[in-house]
């Protein structure tokens, strides 16, 4: 397959991919688009032209969650359809089709999802492991229930943020070793490489999602940086877990890759040992190979500082969308669940600071020779993923944020 739009075999918005997102240009209203190359799709004027069918004047709102609303029949037919319309040789001349293309460079991107809910997991066992060692047991990193169960927690909505808005460092109260609590700005400011999955709506309260339906339930994913306060997380998370070290913002990419455009992605996860009950239990292909890498910008250079793969989940987003649905709770369509920090066996592959620099005790060498143990102001933080395979590209953008001082 290939499209009549010149420079999108190698981009990460290939015909392969068409991500769906909101954007807007000077003077104009939000609206929905379709990455496709170096261009935004205006999926209204191609609804205007009577090329795609709208509902509910879906593709004119200021968030995805109306066109999510109207199920996964829906949704992934006008991604088909586009698919087809900017691939078929016998469209290229069409003029309506032609005029919905909008440069990239043109546009703003806006959040793509009011999200309604908000749940992180701690489902990479190289993670969950590698903050054990630190701080427990490096006999026995995991905790009793890490491998029975995906670990989650419901984390707040209202501070997920899109990339390009900038982050103040946050403040809280620390804990000195050798004193009473403070207060005062982190000092030990942190990211967590993610990923999410947005949600159609789910069975009513009470039902239950299994891990054969999960696909059905799933809109897309996008890139996710959990951001961390290390210093107020360790003070304040024990014994309900975290709350002011993660709530003051987490940023994700403006573009939702479809779970249909990862499909050829998909492989084998690690074998799970002890024997997971049933409801946990799944078949096919439930991991997706998807590299993921962060950069870390300190004005005088851009450097690589590591480079994981969503391939790397133990507990995989069908099992987690199980669990969380195993006693009844309902999903909402704009729901948004991240993986939890995705760190692989090296540590190159490490997804946090607090691992790369282990704990500050060595700290990552940036290409100028600068280092880091944790973030500093003026830093800016970017994440960027894609999939390939057999000359299919399908990439997530990026999700870039740059911390700025305390208020």
């Amino acid at each position: 397959m290939k499209s009549w739009v010149d420079g999108c075999e190698q981009s990460d918005f290939s015909i392969y991919n068409l991500p769906f997102g909101i954007f807007s240009t000077e003077g104009s209203k939000k609206k929905v688009g379709i990455a496709l190359g170096d261009y935004v799709i205006d999926l209204s004027k191609v609804a205007e032209a009577g090329l795609i069918e709208e509902k509910q004047n879906v593709f004119t709102r200021a968030v995805l969650n109306p066109f999510i609303e109207e199920g996964k029949t829906y949704t992934k037919s006008i991604r088909e359809k586009i698919q087809t319309l900017y691939s078929d040789n016998s469209f290229s001349d069409n003029t309506s089709l032609k005029e919905a293309l909008i440069p990239l460079k043109k546009v703003q991107m806006h959040m793509p999802v009011e999200v309604k809910n908000y749940t992180d997991f701690y489902s990479s066992k190289e993670h969950a492991t590698n903050v054990g060692s630190m701080f427990r047991d490096p006999e026995n990193a995991l905790l009793e229930n890490w491998k029975h169960l995906p670990v989650g927690y419901h984390g707040r909505a209202s501070s997920i943020i899109v990339s390009g808005k900038n982050i103040h460092r946050p403040k809280g109260q620390l804990k000195p070793a050798d004193g009473p609590p403070v207060f005062g700005p982190s000092k030990l400011l942190d990211f967590e490489l993610e990923m999410a999955f947005i949600t159609f709506k789910g069975k009513p309260l009470g039902q239950s999602i299994s891990t054969a339906e999960a696909d059905d339930y799933i809109f897309g994913f996008c890139l996710f940086n959990d951001w961390s306060a290390r210093d107020i997380q360790k003070w304040e998370y024990v014994p309900l877990g975290p709350f002011l070290g993660k709530s003051f913002a987490s940023s994700i990419s403006p573009w939702i890759v479809t779970i249909e455009a990862l499909e050829p992605f998909r492989m084998k996860g690690e074998t799970q040992e002890p024997e997971v009950l049933d409801y946990l239990k799944y078949t096919g292909l439930k991991n997706i190979d998807i590299t993921l890498e962060v950069f870390l910008d300190n004005t005088n250079c851009n450097s690589k500082i590591a480079s994981s793969n969503y391939k790397y989940m133990y507990w995989n987003y069908a099992q987690q969308l199980a669990h969380h649905t195993c006693n009844g709770c309902n999903i909402m369509a704009g729901d948004m669940m991240a993986s939890g920090t995705i760190s692989g066996p090296n540590r190159e592959n490490y997804g946090s600071m607090l691992e790369l620099s282990w704990k500050g005790t060595n700290p990552v060498v940036l290409e100028d020779g600068d280092q880091r143990k944790f973030l500093q102001d003026g830093d800016t933080l970017s994440m960027k993923g894609y999939a390939e395979k057999d000359g299919v590209r399908v990439g997530f953008g990026e999700v870039k944020t740059k911390v700025l001082p305390a208020l």
